[in-house]
């Protein structure tokens, strides 16, 4: 497999082989063909956003990076800071630093989509984790699929036995809500 070239290298990749592409924004499922030409926008969080040869911005799973003749992209960073097997909520927050938005480069606790993180221990053992998360515009209709990445990326932390993930509109998010690592990072500082 080849490694991800970098932003200034872009160029158009043929597919591989077949693949299912999520479509950005409106969530659908695209079908690209083998041979299709696209270009890798971002490799971040275990996905790749292309863009097609018709303009279409679309998100290809990371087990589907052969399809484009690379290796999936890391998720940032496995290690989970703490106490091997002793629960603490920061590993949550860490482990949502690994999903990011399709479109703007920032993983979704910078952008401030996570309006709430919450653990609560469970009378069997283990934690239940209640998310409430917001997308960046009311019709995005990706909030299905970060919702699913956040509750899988969730679960993979010892300790816990069931996560909640709600999308939720009030407040509106607004760009005030982006810390200051994501504005410095999209050059709006």
């Amino acid at each position: 497999m080849t490694p991800l070239k970098t932003v200034q290298e872009r160029m158009p990749i043929a597919l591989k082989r077949s693949c299912v592409a999520t479509v950005i924004p409106q969530g659908g499922k695209m079908p690209l063909a083998a041979g299709e030409q696209v270009t890798v926008m971002q490799a971040l969080g275990g996905t790749f956003t292309v863009r097609t040869d018709c303009g279409a911005l679309v998100r290809i799973d990371g087990s589907d990076a052969d399809a484009l003749g690379l290796e999936a992209p890391p998720l940032v960073d496995e290690a989970i800071p703490g106490n091997a097997g002793v629960f603490d909520i920061r590993q949550v927050m860490e482990r949502l630093k690994t999903v990011f938005d399709p479109e703007i480069p920032v993983n979704i606790v910078d952008l401030g989509l996570i309006y709430l993180c919450e653990a609560t221990p469970l009378p069997d053992g283990g934690h239940r984790v209640d998310i409430e998360m917001s997308m960046t515009a009311p019709g995005c209709g990706m909030g299905d699929v970060l919702k699913e990445d956040v509750r899988a990326r969730v679960q993979t932390i010892p300790g816990i036995a069931l996560v909640n993930v709600d999308i939720v509109w009030d407040p509106p998010w607004d760009a005030g809500r982006m810390s200051e690592v994501a504005r410095l990072q999209l050059g709006w500082l």
